[in-house]
């Protein structure tokens, strides 16, 4: 839970979760549900003791007694559906304790030893992971905060998976009753569960999870291609049924016949992978054709060929549309054959066959199989088990190489998105290798092993010889030619290779082979920051100092901070933020700060008694700020301030005024400490300055994809006589493209026109000034 506040008997509360005076029509008691929930775990677990689930009952109800959540529900709903959700993947007792008890350590009274005291260590490590996680906060202005989050998440999901299942469990009852929270709550959530947590839940192969998460952003995301997708399936709902209903009985009739026994159904495809189908094939709903699917679901592995056989008999297979996944299982294990056929009224339809089993591990995936479940055939499962989650594993280790929050988030999300797509492809020796799909043989040879990568000279295909980026197709087999002279990777590869394992490790080699020059760019860098800045660097580069920042960013020696400001890893600012906080920790008399606000307090104190007025003479900035004779005065980069926007000023910490925006979400966001440092400021433009004076500012522009919108766009500009100085444009899985316009104007009325031309161009959805 997150932005807490006193409920009734004193405990917090979630104000994104405030309550309302009526409660929904389809309320149902906790008493009611907690009775669900035990029938549940019955069924699946029918050994097991349920007193410490009763416990954990017990204790949520009274820590949360008098929490309402936003629906005007009893809060202690939230933590019983929580736990409904992981009965529902038959999880073991002590999963169902933690999710009971989610929010208790953070809302409440009770302490981390406490709930260990009461349930075990097991129980409280549990709860603890998934306390942490509750601190994310998904706002691409805040990704420092974000990126540090997410890596406190993989470091509780390496010591147990059940934490990441538990928040899937706990986002997906909030996902489910996201309508209660406002607008922009539910495109930040829905943003943050589609980019993050769908993705994990497909790594680990919960599909069950998966497409419900994907379906409900898609709703909160795109609501009006929503429903309009939801009213055109609608329309077409009994005609589609009869179709399933007289393909299931076809194919019902020859598999009995044949002798096999087997579960057969149909079903929709879920929303937002026919919504994806339509944006990457381009097309509109009337020209996607398989928007249903028939499952065969068989006893044993022979079988589901042997089926496999009788379908393709009856309808004829449409040829490339064949695929085997119980020969080549996906990264998560998934296991199914898939073909695609073409139905007596020329309909196509897909039909995916699989054993009970297989069926088992695509709905709950790593739940159904993970070591701290039982084994029902007596069997290890821990080694198999674990060897699924090198994923996981390999984001551990970006973690240990990268200081750069950006860069990890980065790294992170192209991961989980790259999973959707992939090939596989085997070494020479017949071992398969999965790559995200357009993987060249570089990426290849780093998945082999990182030495492989770096003394990599060519590669066979097939055995011919092909150039290194070549696009690796399912099936190749792929040999990787080394030489012990050569003289490691190229930085040409970076923008080769498509896997974000081989860019790492491609990165990592050039880290360490330059380290020396790294050091030495890194010193230079640091030098020209503080030289800018005015800052007297040697006062700051001594050990007492130094050992608080190495600490901060996971480095062993100075020289390892260096060598990453010299590549790249870390931003001079971070560095002598932390130098200076280190300082100030030690010597509580430096503040040149804090002779800037005395400066502020006493000209407020000798200004007539006419509060907030301005004494100030003129910066060469062009800024006035109140009290000050041309102080160090810079614009904020994070909302970008031009001539008639509503200013105010910020006394940084050792780096003069910042000046933002008053609508800027940092200032706005401030905590109650530093808006203390806010001072008054205000333009001061004269003739000269208002004629000349050019002023860096950026635009966010959303619009709908298509060839040509970015042409389209930089034609107002140029028409405008407006120099673009840089552009960052991205496409997200819904087609909505974002593009970053920075350039520099003279005034925001100048601006208000530019914005109005670009508002004309076509395709354009929004535009909005960088406010953070």
């Amino acid at each position: 839970m997150e932005d807490n506040k006193m409920g009734q008997l004193g405990f917090k509360i979630d104000t994104g979760e405030l309550a309302t005076s009526t409660i929904p029509e389809d309320f149902t008691a906790p008493e009611e549900l907690y009775k669900k929930l035990i029938t549940m775990i019955r069924k699946y677990h029918p050994s097991d003791d349920i007193s410490m689930i009763e416990k954990a009952y017990q204790i949520a109800s009274k820590a949360h007694e008098g929490q309402l959540r936003k629906s005007g529900e009893p809060y202690i709903i939230h933590p019983i559906c929580v736990c409904l959700i992981l009965a529902e993947l038959e999880l073991d007792k002590e999963t169902i304790v933690a999710g009971m008890l989610h929010d208790v350590v953070e809302d409440t009274v009770m302490t981390g030893p406490e709930i260990a005291a009461e349930f075990g260590d097991e129980v409280a490590l549990l709860v603890d992971g998934v306390t942490k996680l509750t601190q994310i906060d998904y706002v691409a202005d805040k990704v420092e905060m974000q990126a540090e989050n997410l890596r406190k998440m993989f470091l509780a999901m390496a010591k147990d998976i059940r934490v990441i299942l538990i928040k899937l469990a706990d986002r997906l009852h909030n996902m489910r009753t996201m309508q209660y929270q406002t607008p922009i709550k539910q495109k930040e959530k829905s943003t943050e569960t589609l980019d993050i947590y769908a993705p994990i839940a497909d790594r680990l192969g919960i599909s069950k999870v998966k497409v419900e998460l994907d379906d409900l952003s898609f709703k909160y995301l795109e609501p009006e291609m929503y429903k309009q997708l939801e009213k055109s399936l609608e329309q077409g709902k009994v005609k589609r049924h009869e179709f399933i209903a007289k393909i299931v009985a076809e194919v019902r009739s020859h598999i009995a016949a044949a002798g096999i026994k087997a579960t057969i159904d149909g079903r929709a495809k879920h929303y937002f992978s026919i919504y994806k189908k339509m944006v990457t094939q381009n097309k509109k709903l009337d020209q996607i054709y398989d928007l249903f699917a028939v499952r065969i679901i068989v006893d044993t592995e022979r079988d589901c060929y042997t089926a496999l056989g009788v379908i393709h008999e009856i309808y004829k297979p449409i040829p490339g549309r064949f695929k085997d996944y119980i020969a080549m299982p996906k990264p998560n294990n998934y296991q199914s054959l898939h073909t695609t056929l073409i139905g007596s009224e020329g309909q196509p339809f897909e039909i995916q066959i699989r054993t009970y089993e297989m069926h088992r591990t695509a709905e709950y995936g790593i739940a159904a199989h993970w070591k701290y479940k039982e084994n029902q055939y007596g069997q290890d499962t821990s080694k198999s088990e674990e060897e699924k989650l090198s994923w996981l594993r390999r984001i551990l280790e970006w973690q240990r190489d990268m200081s750069d929050n950006k860069e990890f988030l980065s790294l992170l999300k192209s991961d989980l998105d790259l999973f959707s797509d992939y090939v596989y492809c085997f070494t020479k020796d017949g071992d398969v290798k999965n790559l995200p799909a357009g993987s060249t043989p570089i990426d290849f040879a780093y998945a082999v092993h990182s030495a492989v990568g770096n003394r990599m000279v060519g590669a066979r295909v097939n055995g011919n010889l092909v150039t290194i980026d070549y696009h690796i197709q399912n099936g190749d087999r792929v040999e990787i030619i080394t030489s012990q002279n050569s003289r490691g990777p190229s930085r040409d590869w970076l923008s080769i290779v498509k896997s974000t394992q081989a860019k790492n490790k491609i990165n990592q080699w050039f880290r360490t082979q330059f380290k020396e020059e790294n050091i030495l760019r890194g010193k230079e860098l640091l030098t020209n920051y503080c030289k800018a800045q005015g800052i007297v660097l040697t006062d700051l580069v001594k050990p007492e100092y130094t050992q608080a920042c190495m600490k901060k960013y996971g480095f062993r020696d100075w020289d390892s901070v260096l060598a990453a400001l010299g590549h790249g890893g870390l931003k001079e600012g971070q560095v002598i933020n932390k130098l200076q906080d280190a300082y100030r920790k030690k010597n509580p008399q430096f503040a040149t700060d804090k002779d800037i606000l005395e400066a502020v307090g006493k000209n407020n104190a000798s200004s007539n008694g006419q509060t907030g007025a301005m004494a100030a003479i003129k910066s060469k900035s062009g800024i006035v700020v109140a009290g000050l004779d041309d102080v160090s005065v810079r614009f904020s980069r994070c909302c970008s301030p031009v001539p008639g926007d509503e200013i105010i000023g910020f006394v940084t910490r050792g780096r003069g005024v910042s000046i933002h925006r008053t609508d800027c979400v940092n200032v706005m966001n401030m905590n109650e400490a530093d808006r203390q440092r806010i001072i008054e400021a205000e333009w001061q433009v004269t003739p000269d300055k208002e004629e000349n004076e050019l002023y860096d500012t950026e635009l966010v522009i959303y619009a709908y994809d298509r060839i040509g919108v970015l042409l389209d766009l930089t034609r107002v500009f140029t028409e405008s006589g407006i120099t673009i100085n840089n552009v960052n444009s991205r496409t997200s899985k819904q087609g909505i493209a974002t593009i970053t316009i920075g350039f520099a104007i003279r005034s925001v009325e100048a601006l208000h026109v530019l914005t109005a031309k670009l508002r004309q161009v076509e395709s354009v959805k929004d535009i909005q000034r960088t406010h953070s």
